[in-house]
């Protein structure tokens, strides 16, 4: 979990460590003397740095869809609360207000207790006595006529898909990247880094600023990757808004 700041310190001290990195590397092993084996590191570079860019797009993508689907299951989950608001108008009279009461909690629960919780990585609480109490309102209805028959078993459906929703959201915010996977980028681009260093150019300034443009690309696609892989903390994260508008629309 990074904050912008963090991210600015994270890139400069790798530009920093990339370019001191390959001054050692010149100073001990002459840019001159590594010429004749640039058949051999340029092969290296290419298996290297092809195997690496396929791992990296893999995870950037695995990440992003997991955001993606956050996002949308936040949607979803405001969505249904919405439908159990408008539903409660069709129930009978102490059930429609306790109904609707609870809708407008649930809203205002998740929107100033579950996202700071779980920016902190705590699981949200009140929201599920909430969701509990939901269910006991709906199991208490005695209907009387067909349209209070359809309201409860619709706003039962919703119901479900709310709690659905609220169990996948919370899931989400708990999952990561397991510490191989980033072991692996870590260690790919650090190889792949070392590799184009060795390479003996002709032009040391053009090497050293291809060596620099290619650290700057491998540290932001790791950025993002670690930005985006918790999708409810730091500095990216799935925002409340859904919950905000929903708690709108949830006018008496």
């Amino acid at each position: 979990m990074l904050n912008f700041p963090q991210n600015i310190i994270i890139l400069v001290l790798s530009m920093t460590g990339s370019m001191l990195f390959m001054a050692i590397l010149n100073r001990i092993w002459p840019r001159e003397k590594r010429q004749i084996h640039n058949d051999l590191i340029g092969w290296q570079l290419n298996i290297i740095g092809t195997t690496y860019a396929v791992i990296l797009g893999f995870m950037l993508y695995t990440v992003w869809t997991d955001f993606g689907s956050a996002n949308l299951n936040v949607d979803l989950e405001a969505s249904a609360l919405r439908n159990i608001y408008r539903l409660g108008e069709g129930l009978p009279y102490p059930q429609r207000v306790q109904l609707q009461s609870q809708a407008r909690a649930y809203a205002q629960a998740v929107i100033d207790q579950d996202w700071p919780e779980m920016a902190r990585g705590v699981t949200p609480e009140e929201s599920h006595q909430i969701n509990q109490a939901m269910w006991k309102t709906l199991m208490s209805v005695r209907v009387a006529t067909p349209s209070e028959v359809v309201a409860e078993d619709h706003a039962i459906s919703e119901l479900s898909a709310l709690t659905e929703h609220r169990r996948t959201r919370l899931l989400q915010s708990k999952y990561r990247l397991p510490t191989i996977f980033w072991g692996v980028l870590l260690i790919g681009g650090f190889l792949t880094i070392a590799s184009a260093s060795m390479f003996g150019s002709g032009n040391a300034r053009l090497h050293a600023l291809q060596v620099f443009a290619f650290t700057l690309l491998i540290t932001l696609v790791l950025l993002a990757i670690a930005d985006v892989n918790l999708p409810f903390r730091g500095w990216v994260h799935v925002d409340n808004y859904a919950f905000i508008r929903a708690q709108e629309n949830m006018s008496d």
